[in-house]
């Protein structure tokens, strides 16, 4: 970090070690007990000038201050994991783009949602048919989670079927068994 640290005179030199409850915590004041919130999310195909103008003009219209259009890169040693080897199969370099409207009124709830929405049909030229699991809604289609697991999903069926025959553990995003 020398050479970068020592580049020019940073504005904010926040670089160093930090205790694991200080970075579990960094974010919580961005998501206040309380607040409600609406997300979609889909893998993109790519990153291409399209996409971010579609993003920036969708964030234009977004209700609420605590809204958020985020970028997630898959890279590095993601990648260098094979399809198989774990229950995420999504292994190639690409990008998780996640919509969130994050709102306290619940009056607030219709314009938040419908903005989640309608930034998530804008999207869809630009997506690619994987899902990040972690965040598929309740409301999402029954192939939501096929999408999440792709090639891996058959297989998952399987193990909890040989695990968990009566489908006994199947709040969030079951994987229902299949024997």
């Amino acid at each position: 970090m020398r050479q970068l640290k020592t580049f020019g005179t940073p504005a904010l030199d926040m670089l160093g070690p930090m205790r694991y409850e200080a970075i579990n915590s960094m974010l919580d004041g961005a998501y206040p007990k309380g607040a409600l919130n609406y997300w979609r999310s889909s893998f993109l195909t790519e990153l291409s000038d399209a996409a971010i103008d579609t993003m920036v003009a969708c964030f234009e219209r977004c209700p609420t201050p605590m809204g958020q259009l985020l970028i997630e890169h898959f890279h590095g040693a993601v990648t260098r994991v094979g399809v198989g080897e774990t229950a995420f199969p999504h292994r190639h370099e690409g990008y998780n783009f996640l919509i969130l409207a994050e709102w306290m009124d619940h009056a607030d709830t219709e314009a938040c949602v419908t903005w989640a929405r309608a930034t998530s049909a804008k999207m869809q030229p630009f997506v690619a048919p994987a899902r990040y699991v972690n965040y598929l809604g309740d409301d999402e289609a029954d192939d939501a989670l096929p999408a999440a697991y792709g090639p891996n999903y058959r297989r998952l069926q399987k193990i909890k079927a040989r695990y968990d025959p009566t489908n006994f553990f199947r709040m969030n995003q079951n994987i229902a068994p299949r024997h």
